[in-house]
């Protein structure tokens, strides 16, 4: 059986609010709610999300049509970035290529891009090691942070170019069985199903 990994879609950026409390644009409540009618969206039985609002938002949107409840994992947050706070999307990209072209390094107080996938690496395990794999699970968080999940589980370094497109409301799907990536990052609204793509 398969789980996914899923970013919340965009968001309402008010850089007067802590990120952590954004909530979902229009726009991206739009794309969870064309992406509940999807035959994978159906078939989930376990949505797990982070701690921070868009996650939240994005799962409760996701399980909309069914009895599901959405559990929270508070070590699931994206990268902390709180030591600089919001940044201009120009300055914001190029914070990025620091964070993850030296992942060792922390860019101007952030949470080292090696600590963050320790931590979203344990917290995915700790649920996966108890989950059943005959039931589908959905992650849903953060693009930094699943980009570090995603080389965790595909056995390839910490690069930039792993990331997500831009605007998130993405999704990679993995096998419950050995925890192999099925397919890279897919919009939620597009993606078929686990199986469908290249890896």
């Amino acid at each position: 059986m398969f789980g996914v990994y899923i970013t919340h879609p965009q968001v309402d950026i008010n850089p007067n609010i802590p990120v952590p409390e954004w909530g979902l644009s229009t726009i991206g409540r739009a794309r969870v709610f064309k992406s509940v009618q999807l035959p994978w969206a159906a078939t989930l039985q376990r949505v797990i999300a982070s701690q921070e609002r868009k996650a939240i938002e994005t799962a409760e949107l996701l399980v909309s049509l069914s009895e599901i409840p959405v559990e929270i994992q508070p070590d699931m947050y994206e990268n902390d970035r709180s030591a600089t706070g919001f940044l201009p999307p120009q300055e914001f990209e190029a914070a990025a290529d620091q964070f993850f072209g030296h992942p060792h390094d922390s860019y101007r107080g952030w949470e080292r891009a090696v600590d963050a996938q320790v931590r979203i690496v344990a917290a995915v395990t700790r649920i996966l090691d108890e989950h059943d794999p005959a039931i589908p699970i959905a992650f849903v968080g953060h693009g930094g942070v699943g980009t570090l999940l995603k080389c965790h589980l595909a056995g390839h370094p910490i690069a930039r170019d792993r990331d997500q497109p831009p605007g998130g409301g993405n999704l990679y799907a993995f096998s419950l069985a050995d925890r192999s990536l099925s397919c890279d990052w897919t919009p939620m609204e597009e993606w078929k199903g686990f199986g469908h793509g290249p890896a």
